[in-house]
């Protein structure tokens, strides 16, 4: 009996992205270039062939000979072995500078531009603090307080580098954090710190690693301009006091400033390559810049105000989510808060699919996204009721209402290419939801995968978990979010305009698998859409929405037999142009 071996997504990435960085021939030189030098001053102890520090007058300023490879200096002491050990100074301080700067800025970076609280207020004041600071007159006092030791002096300096970082990595996370994918991770029920450690994390590297080179770069310049003006140790071998003792013996031996300035120079340039084709590799520059889709922005800005009135159905007694006099506000630049989504009613049944219609700005994406508990923090969300299956979810923290989402309730977005984090393969993206949320194994969770793949009509589910979101058509891509949306066996499930970005073909047969997958695990749904055609074609009931309020809400055969809303009349004769429902196609069909 043979197994298949499975391929770990995140092995194949790694191993795509080390390709796709020896493939650059100035970075894989610069690297060579880097690793040399770094080597060279790690074995300085071992390869110098003198002290460093030791001094014999009597063979000063000498040239380039076989005894000493590049001369000696003012003090007969040999070049190349100061050069050594001070390569093992520059390249501490560097690494001490731009790991303090890291500390400092990217966490806190992270978390204001994620969380946009009052820690972004905070920490925004404070970076700018920090800038605002003369850092030469902070590192006089530094040096002065605590000694010329490497350690304080370059700690002082991180701390005030840091803000570069933090502001570098604030800015990329604002521009991701509403993105679709983003949205999807949460409505996958994985946790903030899971998301931004998964997702966010992947998005920043490419810029940090880049600003960090040059950060590295600037602190060994740094370094040796201290040292240059005299605030090192004189027992301390560095390039910088290679350089300064040059300069005073410039007139009898200028050769003495090559050695130093040119290690200078070729290792910060090294660097900086070596970031840029990093960053290349990792593909995180192209992810970085992106913004979010403007489907995105609809989904999440102020829509019009409304009226407070609504029209309420029977329902059976017990349902599987009861939304009773939801209103969403946001507050405005005037004061008052403005109403978006006016004392809305819902009710959904198990195994029923309601459709929610009405045109862009009704409320219909906010209504989706305060049951989920994905509306922006400053909204305002107010309801009699709002519970699933007999839950309250009203009033939930984040950490609480992650417990529902993925397993009690799920969400197919709009848009499915901005759904997939370009970061990671479709494979990566289904098996971790599964793995966090039910608790199973690696290998179970692949296989789980592949079945969901293969159910929802993928021809090829093995190497679509190997693909990227880049090589998937929209509708493969809509499939995958599919999958990944009942791969948790969510009892509600909301579809916001699931077929919009898909051509009439592909959304036959996504809205087909919607309603077949429905069925057979007798799920809720809610379908959001602004189409009465869909509607026909696979809801039982629909809520008519206008303005952030529901203005007419019946059983589907009903509602199109008799329409009793202007609005939903002006709807009907707008879009189905005599088109039957689904509910009265069966009906015939029983007939016959």
């Amino acid at each position: 009996m043979t197994q298949t071996a499975l391929v770990d997504p995140g092995v194949g990435a790694s191993f795509t992205r080390t390709r796709r960085f020896l493939r650059n021939p100035l970075g894989v030189g610069a690297l060579i270039v880097l690793l040399v030098i770094f080597v060279s001053s790690i074995l300085a102890p071992l390869i110098s062939p003198y002290d460093p520090n030791f001094i014999d007058l009597a063979k000063a300023l000498q040239p380039p000979s076989g005894e000493h490879i590049l001369g000696t200096d003012g003090s007969g002491r040999d070049q190349l072995s100061r050069l050594l050990w001070g390569g093992r100074t520059s390249l501490e301080a560097g690494l001490i500078m731009i790991v303090t700067a890291i500390l400092c800025g990217v966490p806190t970076g992270l978390l204001a531009g994620y969380f946009a609280n009052w820690f972004d207020g905070l920490s925004s004041w404070f970076s700018n603090l920090l800038m605002s600071l003369p850092q030469v007159l902070i590192l006089v006092v530094v040096i002065t307080a605590l000694g010329n030791g490497l350690y304080p002096t370059m700690i002082a300096l991180g701390i005030l580098s840091s803000p570069d970082l933090f502001r570098l990595t604030r800015s990329v996370v604002v521009n991701i954090r509403e993105e679709l994918y983003i949205d999807a991770a949460r409505v996958s029920g994985l946790s903030n710190a899971r998301i931004i450690f998964r997702h966010v994390l992947a998005v920043i590297l490419g810029p940090v690693l880049i600003r960090s080179s040059l950060v590295f770069g600037l602190a060994i310049i740094v370094q040796s301009g201290l040292e240059f003006l005299g605030f090192g140790s004189s027992n301390r071998p560095s390039w910088g006091r290679m350089l300064s003792e040059a300069f005073q013996t410039f007139y009898r031996a200028p050769d003495l400033i090559y050695p130093p300035g040119i290690a200078i120079g070729i290792t910060v340039m090294s660097l900086v390559i070596v970031g840029a084709a990093a960053a290349d590799a990792l593909g995180a520059e192209r992810i970085a810049v992106r913004r979010a889709t403007p489907a995105a922005a609809a989904s999440t800005r102020p829509l019009p105000s409304a009226s407070a009135s609504t029209e309420g159905v029977d329902a059976p007694a017990r349902a599987l989510l009861e939304v009773e006099n939801l209103t969403i506000s946001y507050p405005s630049r005037q004061g008052a808060a403005k109403v978006v989504v006016n004392g809305v009613s819902l009710r959904v049944d198990r195994g029923e699919v309601l459709g929610l219609v009405g045109e862009s700005g009704s409320g219909k994406s906010q209504t989706s996204f305060a049951i989920l508990g994905l509306l922006p923090a400053e909204a305002e969300v107010t309801a009699a009721r709002l519970d699933l299956d007999g839950a309250g979810l009203s009033g939930l923290t984040e950490k609480q209402l992650q417990s529902f989402r993925g397993t009690r309730m799920a969400y197919i977005p709009q848009e499915p290419l901005s759904n997939l984090d370009p970061s990671f393969t479709v494979g990566s993206q289904l098996t971790k939801p599964m793995r966090h949320k039910l608790g199973i194994s690696r290998d179970e969770a692949r296989s789980r995968a592949v079945s969901l793949l293969e159910r929802v009509g993928i021809p090829d589910p093995k190497r679509t978990m190997e693909s990227y979101p880049h090589q998937l058509s929209g509708g493969m891509a809509q499939r995958v979010l599919i999958a990944g949306a009942v791969s948790c066996d969510p009892e509600l499930l909301i579809a916001d305009e699931p077929t919009t970005a898909l051509d009439v073909t592909v959304q036959a047969e996504v809205l087909s698998l919607l309603r077949e997958l429905q069925r057979e695990r007798n799920m809720g749904l809610i379908l959001v859409t602004h189409n009465f055609g869909v509607v026909a074609d696979i809801c039982d009931r629909v809520a008519v929405m206008r303005n952030g309020e529901i203005v007419e809400q019946r059983p589907v055969a009903e509602l199109f037999d008799d329409p009793r809303h202007e609005y939903t009349r002006m709807l009907l004769a707008s879009t189905l142009e005599g088109a039957q429902s689904r509910t009265q196609r069966d009906e015939g069909r029983d007939a016959r």
